[in-house]
This record gives structure tokens, C-alpha cells and sequence, in this order.
């Protein structure tokens, strides 16, 4: 039965990444859109301050409490963000780039000054090790004869998961109005700050779910790189949505094939695949401008030719 015991386990992982790379895609399609995807880095890695603040506050690890404190915290730096970018003459991606170093460097200090009572350290926060995943679940009940119920990441994430698709089919018009015509959604009476925010705070949430189990480097790249080849191929915003997540999903496979083959680690396998399949579509694109290309001109001196 260790095989079963084996395989069990994969399907966790597998199931765990595969949730936490749609999350980051569905959201990182408006983030590519709205062209804030260093929002995106910025709030994955300022969380980490979220995170141990709540932690510091309440004395508690609980799931909810540090999902809190991120949001929270996610919320800030986008906010602070916009503000120095406003009050001063900085531009949007340096005042972006300002925040969340700032964040990021008090959260590693307080994480190292406190790692005997935060259960994180930098590599955690950095790379996550997702193959530990399927060791921390959740138990129902007496913990000797309770119920086991998987993974607490997996649940977290499919928590998050269904309130990002949730969300997203919920507001959909709206989120698609503020995205391409802002000025419209003013007239019609959509507040564009509040959905602004609202993005800020599904942002914020997906990170914090993902950020333990895979760490900030896949978070960003899974909230960038799949939505970024959506938008060179979609036509629409639905269809931008459905590409995003096949990219997700065929980067966690890839990369979870690749980490098995060279026996190295997942997150950072499935980081590399994600870039890898965006090479390959930007490859495919190429030679298909160039093919046609050489058609209209082949087309173009028979014409000449003929006449």
C-alpha cells in the first residue's frame, strides 16, 4: 500500500498547486489589464509584514488571523503606493518598488528577530517547499481518532479559490467596465476606487493562501507569466481568462513532471515551465507573423508579376 500512500500524496500537491496557479491567473488577467503587475510582486512580498504583525498582535498562527493581517496589509501598500505616486514626481512603478522593498525588508527583520515564536524563516517566505503540503492537515476531531481531512493549505487555497471565481463571475461587467473605460464606469456610477481595492483585496488573499505552501518567486510568476501569454493570445476578456488559466494549469504539470525528472524543487520547477510555455507561444507567434509575412509578400509579387 506505499504506493497508494505515494500517490495519495501527489494528487494533494498536485491538487494544491493547481488551485493556487488559478487563483494567481484569474486575478493576474485584471492586474495585466490594469498594468499593475508589479502591484502584484509588491503585495506577495509585503504580506510578509502582514503576516507577522498579525501574528505578533494576537499571539495566535491562526489561518484567519494572518489572512487578516495580509489583506490588511496588501491594502496599504497599494494604497501608499498610489499616494506617493501622486504626491510626488515619482512614477508609478517606483513608488510601487519603494513600498514593498520597504515592507518586505521590516517583515524579514522582524521574522529574524522573532524566529523562535513565528513559525517562518526567509527561504520559507522565498521559495515555500510545496511537497511538504500534505503533512500539515487538518484533523477532525480527537486528534489520535479524528477524521483527516487533507491538507490545511489545500483548503485554504479552495476557500480563496471559490471566493476569487465567486467574485469574478459576481462582478464581472463591472470589473471589465473600470478595466478598459474608467471614465464610463464613473458616469454609470461604478465606483472605480472600490473595485480598485476589491482587486487589491483578492490580490492580497490569494497570495496569503498561496505564500506558505509555494513562497513569493512562484506567487509572482504564477500571477504574471500565465496571464501575460493569455493577452498575447485572447481576443476577449472572458477568453483572456480561459487562456490564463490553461496556462496556469499546464505550468503546474509541466513543472511537476520536470521537479520528478531532475528530482529538484516543485515551486521552482513549475516557475521555469510557466516562463518556458510563454517562450514557446511568443516562438509560435513569431513565426506565424513571419509566414504570413512572406505569404502577402509572395501574393503581393505575383500580382506584379501577373500584371
Amino acid at each position: 500500500m506505499e504506493w497508494l500512500e505515494t500517490y495519495s500524496l501527489d494528487l494533494w500537491i498536485l491538487a494544491t498547486a493547481s488551485l493556487v496557479a488559478a487563483s494567481c491567473a484569474l486575478v493576474g488577467v485584471f492586474l495585466i489589464l490594469r498594468r499593475q503587475a508589479l502591484m502584484g510582486d509588491a503585495i506577495s512580498h509585503s504580506v510578509l509584514l502582514g503576516i507577522v504583525l498579525a501574528y505578533l498582535i494576537s499571539g495566535t498562527n491562526s489561518l484567519w488571523v494572518m489572512l487578516l493581517g495580509a489583506v490588511i496589509i496588501g491594502l496599504v501598500t497599494a494604497w501608499l503606493s498610489e499616494t506617493l505616486h501622486k504626491v510626488s514626481r515619482l512614477q508609478s512603478d517606483a513608488s510601487i518598488g519603494i513600498v514593498f522593498t520597504l515592507f518586505f525588508s521590516i517583515g524579514v527583520i522582524l521574522v529574524s528577530l522573532y524566529t523562535g515564536q513565528v513559525d517562518l524563516d526567509q527561504e520559507c517566505v522565498l521559495y515555500g517547499e510545496i511537497a511538504f503540503v500534505p503533512f500539515d492537515t487538518i484533523i477532525w476531531g480527537d486528534m489520535e481518532t479524528g477524521t483527516e481531512l487533507g491538507p490545511r493549505a489545500f483548503w485554504l487555497i479552495l476557500f480563496v479559490f471559490t471566493i476569487v471565481v465567486s467574485s469574478i463571475i459576481l462582478g464581472f461587467e463591472r470589473f471589465k467596465t473600470v478595466t478598459f473605460h474608467p471614465s464610463l464606469a464613473i458616469s454609470l456610477g461604478i465606483s472605480v476606487t472600490f473595485w480598485h481595492y476589491f482587486l487589491m483585496t483578492l490580490v492580497s488573499m490569494t497570495t496569503v493562501a498561496s505564500f506558505d505552501a509555494v513562497g513569493a518567486i512562484l506567487v509572482v510568476a504564477l500571477l504574471i507569466i500565465p496571464a501575460a501569454t493569455a493577452y498575447l493570445l485572447a481576443k476577449s476578456l472572458k477568453g483572456m481568462l480561459w487562456v490564463a488559466l490553461a496556462y496556469s494549469q499546464a505550468s503546474v504539470w509541466l513543472g511537476y513532471a520536470i521537479a520528478a525528472w531532475l528530482n529538484s524543487s516543485i515551486s521552482a520547477s513549475i516557475a521555469v515551465s510557466a516562463g518556458l510555455l510563454m517562450i514557446t507561444t511568443l516562438m509560435i507567434l513569431q513565426i506565424q507573423k513571419w509566414q504570413q509575412k512572406r505569404y502577402y509578400a509572395h501574393r503581393l509579387n505575383s500580382g506584379q508579376t501577373n500584371s
